[in-house]
């Protein structure tokens, strides 16, 4: 049982879906907005920030649509961090979701580090 709480952040994003996920799924473009520095092997991403080095498995992926990761060293079976893309069907306007889990006390942490690395990201594409 997890004794983290879900956190879902909506951002719009001035871009089209397959331009967007090419920038939360590829390390290169990870590497500009999410982190210092992005390796992947094969479903293996490694992050890097400074000296810290997180590794997290790509666990689910549909092109254009979301990318799920989960962190290595969570053992927490129930958690992950996702990017989903959302097309309103009428406004054609892209939003991108982001969901991740946090320690109780740790929400609101967890919620400024998004809002501003997806504040970099928009910065990056120009969104």
């Amino acid at each position: 049982m997890s004794d983290k709480v879900r956190v879902d952040l909506e951002f719009p994003i001035h871009a089209s879906p397959s331009f967007l996920f090419q920038y939360i799924s590829t390390p290169d473009s990870m590497g500009e907005w999410f982190a210092d520095n992005v390796n992947s092997r094969g479903k293996k991403y490694i992050f890097m920030w400074n000296d810290t080095e997180e590794v997290a498995d790509r666990i689910a992926q549909k092109t254009d649509v979301f990318i799920r990761f989960k962190w290595e060293e969570d053992e927490d079976e129930d958690t992950y961090f996702e990017f989903r893309i959302e097309v309103d069907d009428l406004t054609k306007d892209v939003s991108l979701l982001v969901v991740d889990f946090a320690e109780e006390d740790e929400v609101e942490e967890s919620k400024m580090f998004w809002e501003n690395q997806i504040s970099e990201l928009k910065h990056v594409i120009g969104g």
